[in-house]
């Protein structure tokens, strides 16, 4: 009798290990790989670097322009996955995150400021922590306006 309930209790905890691994299993889904759009491969331009500079400061060389993945993510961003609408009619309008919500990425400029005045012609989006490498695109408002920041997902393109 005594040997029959350790082997029950062996039984149940190998029954139960085996049911949440496999559950486990079932919810992870591999990423595809990111296709970049061949205007990447264009060297920086000028505004793109100026926006850079602003977030990266005198970082920015040993942080970003010595790493050309890193570059090529980034360049990726500014070109392809950022895209600002103006959307006038209220019932086209969502319920977003406002970009005053979202916090600034300071890490290397500590002093960085939000621009007064929304410019979407001259918007760093390099400045704020959005969600850049999250599976699903992200909206935002900026308050006040009918403008919407969109970041699109680097795996849907």
């Amino acid at each position: 009798m005594k040997l029959k309930i350790p082997r029950y209790v062996a039984l149940l905890i190998f029954l139960l290990a085996l049911n949440v691994n496999a559950q486990d299993q079932n919810n992870k889904q591999p990423l595809p790989l990111v296709n970049y759009n061949q205007n990447v491969d264009a060297p920086l331009k000028m505004a793109e670097r100026q926006k850079l500079e602003e977030v990266y400061g005198d970082k920015l060389h040993q942080y970003v322009l010595s790493k050309p993945q890193r570059l090529k993510s980034i360049k990726n961003i500014l070109r392809n996955r950022v895209e600002i609408r103006e959307i006038s009619n209220p019932q086209d309008q969502k319920d977003c995150e406002l970009l005053s919500e979202v916090s600034l990425f300071d890490y290397y400029v500590p002093n960085l400021k939000r621009d007064a005045v929304f410019n979407a012609n001259n918007f760093n989006p390099l400045k704020y922590n959005f969600e850049f490498y999250s599976r699903g695109a992200h909206m935002y408002r900026v308050d006040n306006t009918n403008y919407f920041i969109i970041i699109k997902s680097q795996h849907h393109q």
